[in-house]
């Protein structure tokens, strides 16, 4: 028994941490610590302090007077009135061009055809000035087209007048959100197996029923998705309006711009600005709903 006893190895007996040398742990919601401190310094705090500027009326102290002298006001309204509809105009446009134009580059076979899909992304980084700026030089009063109108027939002036409308701002905005919605949806088009298209072709289809029965059903997910997207920068959109000079056009952004440097009406300013806020969050949030429910 005591020469079992003594043949037996002795117990090992575990190291405490200290002692081991391995250093405490940081716990996983320390990591997200720093990135949300810049968020709230870089993004929240000028917002809480746009939204407590708003209940500040310039004669003192904290009231509501300032939200129901905007919102009663009649250029709020139609503000309101020409931010929704032209977004909601440049939208559906973006979506039938980015729609049509995204079936040609990916369907129709021409020369410069991948050239073109790249461009689609470069084009995303251009300011959105620079579009607009483009289009005055071409349809501008002293622009292009009617310089050439003006040379051939001898008028006083040319008869394209329409970028300084709502209208040309419409055409600005489509022309520059467009990409948005055709890189999505070339995307969607790439998954989508030519062999569907060439069986159904063989069957008999028209092209008109392979685009409603094959195609669309594989791009509504990319529609929503680029919709969303499109609807929100069009309602926050400010530089197109400002370039244009469209005359009578006031939208939420301009009306914020206007109230902030023009009549240094800063709690108004600030008003405007969170209502445009609230809209735009409201109707991203309406449009994901639709974007689930399409599947994207």
């Amino acid at each position: 028994m005591a020469s079992a006893a003594m043949a037996a190895p002795p117990k090992k007996h575990p190291k405490s941490p200290k002692s081991s040398g391995s250093r405490p742990r940081i716990p996983t919601w320390a990591w997200a610590l720093p990135p949300v401190a810049v968020l709230g310094l870089v993004f929240l705090y000028p917002l809480a302090l746009v939204v407590q500027q708003s209940f500040q009326p310039d004669t003192g102290g904290t009231s509501l007077q300032p939200y129901a002298d905007v919102l009663a006001s009649p250029s709020f309204l139609e503000a309101l009135r020409t931010t929704v509809w032209i977004a909601v105009a440049a939208t559906v446009g973006a979506l039938v061009l980015g729609f049509v134009l995204a079936l040609v580059i990916a369907f129709v076979p021409f020369p410069g055809g991948k050239a073109v899909a790249r461009f689609i992304d470069v084009f995303l980084s251009f300011p959105s000035f620079l579009i607009t700026l483009a289009l005055l030089f071409i349809y501008g009063t002293v622009g292009m087209a009617n310089g050439l109108w003006t040379d051939v027939t001898g008028a006083a002036e040319g008869p394209f007048q329409f970028l300084t409308t709502p209208w040309g701002v419409l055409l600005a905005e489509i022309t520059y959100f467009t990409p948005f919605v055709m890189r999505p949806l070339l995307a969607a088009f790439s998954g989508i197996d030519t062999a569907q298209l060439e069986v159904a072709s063989s069957l008999g289809a028209r092209p008109a029923r392979i685009v409603r029965q094959v195609i669309l059903p594989e791009a509504r997910p990319a529609l929503a998705a680029g919709g969303s997207l499109v609807l929100v920068l069009c309602l926050n959109e400010f530089g197109i309006v400002l370039f244009t000079g469209a005359k009578g056009v006031t939208t939420l952004p301009m009306l914020v711009y206007s109230k902030a440097i023009l009549e240094s009406d800063y709690p108004g300013a600030c008003v405007v600005a969170v209502v445009n806020v609230l809209v735009s969050v409201g109707l991203y949030g309406l449009y994901r709903v639709v974007s689930r429910r399409a599947g994207a």
